[in-house]
């Protein structure tokens, strides 16, 4: 997972856990992008993501979703405790632009979290923006996509899975 997060005030670096951990806690901070890269076999929702979307759901603001044509599963969002009344899902088109989307979702700061899902890693440039705006408006990116070129079978880098029940 790659993190980017900018922390002014602190002679040591902290993790991107610790940066998390104060922003969920206080309720505002410097927000941060993080990058969840996954196999299509394994679990990243539940296991990674799950724990601080709940807390972030604590807040008065909102768990945006961009999302492919999937839709969210209802069942899926009670069993895992999540606020149903806080989470807002965009489910994406043909002429949908996701990195726009996000982009100005959290530069809006009515979000806690907002995650994208994405064909591919993003380009720096674009990754420039995401940090700008999630910092800008004080909020949570989780910028999630598909490993490519390795293989799970050859041993290498075990990763990352959006769970299948997440959609129904």
């Amino acid at each position: 997972m790659r993190t980017q997060l900018q922390h002014p005030f602190s002679a040591e670096k902290p993790t991107a856990m610790d940066t998390a951990s104060d922003h969920v806690h206080s309720g505002q901070g410097q927000g941060i992008i993080s990058e969840v890269v996954y196999f299509d076999d394994q679990q990243a929702v539940g296991h990674i993501l799950l724990p601080l979307l709940r807390q972030l759901g604590k807040q008065s603001r909102w768990l945006l979703w961009l999302t492919s044509s999937r839709k969210l599963s209802r069942l899926w969002l009670e069993q895992s405790g999540l606020p149903l009344g806080k989470v807002v899902q965009l489910r994406e088109s043909p002429a949908f632009d996701t990195i726009a989307s996000m982009e100005k979702a959290l530069l809006t700061g009515n979000y806690s979290a907002v995650l994208g899902w994405f064909p591919q890693e993003l380009t720096e440039e674009e990754r420039v923006r995401l940090r700008d705006a999630a910092q800008r408006g004080g909020s949570f990116g989780f910028v999630m996509y598909p490993q490519k070129g390795f293989s799970r079978q050859s041993g290498q880098f075990p990763s990352l899975k959006i769970q299948s029940t997440l959609y129904h």
